[in-house]
């Protein structure tokens, strides 16, 4: 049975990646990283605000989406109770996670970031929530998907068993908690997550 919503999976990963790409492109200062001075903050989304406003309206889109996506992954879990409750449970954190990150810079793209003080503690927000703690609804969601596909036969088996690997440097992405190297384990598990729910998306959306 095909599932029309399942496309937002595409919509998801094309709005994130467009959002983020988009502000590089017209941005001339480099996003202040983790752990950036105030200051950084403060001159990146005062002269950057438009730049800025881009990535968060596409991490908003992407939240909204994911939200819509989590229901066709609920649904190809099919009778699994587990799988549809790691779905509902991945996706919730997932969902809500990046649409506090997308707001937080919303925010500081609106003259919150005048304010150095503020502005540090909304960017640190905005990382702890759009980076790890997103990382591991996301890679929950990512596995439910692999291991629903693989158990319905809805995905080929190299598509389930890329995502059952996405998923794993997604969970693991809170280490970066306790160590800071960690942190490369968001866009190692984040991007190729996206592309995968992207083409397991338009493949379940136009299945029969």
């Amino acid at each position: 049975m095909s599932d029309r919503g399942a496309i937002s999976g595409v919509v998801a990963g094309v709005s994130f990646i467009g959002g983020v790409g988009g502000a590089m492109a017209r941005s001339s200062l480099p996003y202040p990283r983790p752990g950036s001075s105030p200051g950084d903050v403060r001159r990146y989304f005062t002269e950057s605000a438009g730049p800025a406003r881009i990535s968060a309206t596409g991490q908003l889109v992407s939240a909204a989406a994911l939200g819509r996506f989590t229901a066709s992954v609920a649904r190809l879990a099919g009778e699994s109770r587990a799988l549809r409750v790691a779905a509902i449970a991945g996706g919730g954190v997932a969902t809500a996670s990046l649409g506090t990150a997308g707001l937080c810079a919303a925010a500081l793209s609106s003259g919150a970031a005048r304010d150095e003080a503020r502005a540090a503690r909304l960017h640190r927000r905005a990382f702890l929530a759009g980076g790890p703690i997103h990382g591991a609804g996301f890679g929950i969601l990512v596995g439910a998907l692999g291991l629903a596909g693989r158990r319905s036969r809805a995905l080929p088996d190299p598509l389930t068993s890329a995502a059952l690997a996405a998923a794993v440097p997604n969970v693991l992405s809170p280490l970066y908690l306790l160590a800071e190297p960690a942190g490369w384990l968001i866009p190692i598990g984040r991007f190729p997550g996206l592309v995968i729910a992207g083409i397991a998306g338009a493949r379940i959306a136009r299945s029969h």
